[in-house]
């Protein structure tokens, strides 16, 4: 609290407190920003989307190809009376389609834009030449959502697959083709410089397709922008260990998509791409393969980390399939268990599995998808999810967006109620917490020791480290340790989130884990001193759906350092 006074009246009258933390904030924001990425956005923000005229010259359409069918979604809609994203469905009712959806959350909006619905298997062939001849009728250049660069990334490559197809190729109406052409054009004067990130691949994407697509000069420089961009965002965006640098494993799984599209249809086209960066394509796709590979829970989903939900991106199975029709992909036997880019490790193979998180914000200048999920983990034991993450119920300024992201939402531990970093807004972080260890050895036996620390907590006073050991000892126990280090007296917790089929029951100083008919899978011992409670939480592995779970929530208050920790072993294995 600041003490000094200026004449007769405290600092607090001179300046508007409030506002001053606000500034401060910000400040530890954009000073994570390139110079270019504020420009940029400062101008959009002035601007807004652009429309007006497009100006391109004559383009004709090229004959191309893909190599192999693209992923296919899984889908029952037929759009004949509603439709439903993101959970959440909307009647059509009578009249034309409503574009604008004014009462849908912004993300459903953008869903409607994207043009997925091409290629659902029950939409007829007839609903989509309505769709696009009403999309073109009614969202001129400039329109909101519509024309926002991402989406109109989207529905150019959605475009593209559905018109290359032989039997759309005469029935495709010269409207159609010139509003694919302005499209492009219009995006390659609005590129995403301001996100970057997998919105600025994303970009790239859509050029090359539509440069892929046409022939004449405007293509040309199309095909060439978005080469460019897609040699420089693969390089940059993919780790050494195949992750993607925003670290969340549904994001992952999309941008591998990217990869996989671009080089399907490069192949099967002409003039396609220089070898060289078909070459760096495939090589980029083959490490993100493996690595999805090495992070997936044993029911083949991916872990929840940051922004990351079920539903949203092709499957990992449907992944390695389409990867193995592209270039015979293979997953190989022996996967790595440290992935020390990306800060993912795995404890445990088969079905009983632990997956941690020990990875930075990232990327340090565009975290939007960035959760205080640091020493966090998902565990299944006998393949079932056990422990889990508590995912993502949506993109909105709202109370499941502030939770999703929250420390307390993460198998992890907090400290004052404060978060690991300070999170802000929707897709905001400020000052930052920092992993500054994490490795993974062999232990004891047949052993494995994980130990990760991280810098954090920044709106608490005390210098706050927080250190994790996990030890996993065959054939099925976890032992969690956890020290607090740094000054004061503090409220240090630890939360467990147990997967909604499983309930947790406080016995003889054990929590029991058990299913609904009461089957015990598993027992969690802590240690000594601890006050443990069990809580009702909520579980969000798909976007728009709420399910309710209870947590486990261990506590110590007292000065630093302090020790708490627990045990995990699986019902009947001995205690560790």
């Amino acid at each position: 609290m600041v003490k000094g006074r200026i004449g007769a009246r405290s600092v607090y009258d001179v300046f508007d407190v409030k506002a001053l933390r606000g500034f401060y904030t910000a400040f530890h924001t954009i000073r994570y920003m390139r110079p270019g990425q504020i420009a940029w956005y400062v101008l959009r923000r002035g601007l807004g989307v652009g429309g007006g005229a497009i100006r391109r010259g004559p383009l004709w359409v090229r004959g191309i190809a893909s190599r192999t069918a693209f992923i296919e979604p899984e889908t029952g809609q037929d759009l004949v009376e509603g439709v439903a994203f993101l959970n959440r469905f909307r009647a059509f009712g009578a009249g034309p389609m409503d574009w604008r959806a004014a009462a849908m959350p912004k993300l459903w909006r953008y869903n409607l834009h994207y043009f997925d619905y091409l290629h659902w298997p029950g939409v007829s062939e007839g609903r989509k030449a309505e769709l696009i001849a009403s999309w073109i009728a009614e969202n001129p250049p400039g329109t909101p959502d519509a024309w926002e660069p991402y989406t109109v990334s989207l529905r150019i490559a959605n475009w593209v697959r559905l018109f290359m197809q032989p039997k759309w190729r005469e029935q495709v109406a010269q409207g159609w083709l010139d509003s694919l052409a302005d499209q492009a054009a219009w995006l390659a004067r609005n590129l995403e410089y301001h996100i970057l990130a997998n919105h600025y691949l994303k970009n790239g994407k859509a050029l090359l397709f539509a440069g892929l697509f046409f022939r004449g000069r405007d293509a040309d420089g199309w095909l060439q922008l978005g080469s460019r961009i897609l040699r420089e965002q693969i390089r940059e965006q993919f780790l050494p260990d195949g992750g993607h640098y925003e670290l969340s494993p549904m994001y992952h799984a999309l941008c591998l998509e990217d990869l996989l599209d671009v080089w399907n249809l490069a192949q099967g086209s002409e003039p396609g791409l220089d070898q060289e960066l078909r070459r760096e394509i495939e090589g980029t796709a083959w490490r993100a393969l493996d690595f999805l590979a090495a992070i997936l829970m044993p029911n083949g989903d991916i872990p929840l980390f940051n922004d990351s939900a079920v539903g949203i991106a092709p499957t990992p199975a449907a992944l390695f399939g389409y990867a193995e029709r592209l270039f015979r992909y293979e997953r190989p036997d022996d996967l790595p268990r440290a992935l020390i880019d990306s800060g993912y490790f795995r404890l445990g193979d088969g079905p009983d599995r632990m997956i941690i998180d020990c990875g930075p914000v990232s990327p340090s200048y565009q975290p939007g998808h960035t959760h205080c999920d640091v020493l966090s983990y998902e565990l299944a034991l006998d393949g079932r999810p056990i422990v889990v993450d508590t995912g993502v119920y949506d993109y909105e300024p709202s109370a499941e967006r502030a939770l999703s992201r929250s420390t307390r939402a993460h198998n992890t531990v907090g400290v004052d109620g404060a978060e690991q970093s300070e999170i802000w807004g929707v897709f905001r972080v400020a000052r930052r917490a920092r992993p500054c260890l994490a490795e993974l050895a062999p232990h004891t036996g047949q052993g494995v020791r994980f130990v990760g620390e991280l810098e954090g907590f920044p709106l608490v006073t005390g210098c706050i480290r927080h250190r994790r050991e996990v030890i996993y000892e065959p054939p099925a126990a976890w032992r969690v340790e956890d020290r607090v280090s740094g000054s004061g007296r503090h409220d240090v917790d630890s939360w467990i989130h147990l997967h909604p089929d499983w309930s947790a029951e406080i016995k003889g100083g054990s929590i029991v884990v058990a299913d609904r008919a009461g089957t015990v899978i598993a027992v969690i011992d802590p240690q000594p001193g601890v006050a443990v409670c069990i809580e009702a939480g909520q579980y969000f592995p798909y976007f728009g759906t709420k399910l309710l779970k209870q947590v486990v929530r261990l506590s110590v208050r007292g000065p630093l350092p302090i020790a708490l920790g627990y045990a995990i072993r699986k019902a009947g294995a001995a205690a560790v």
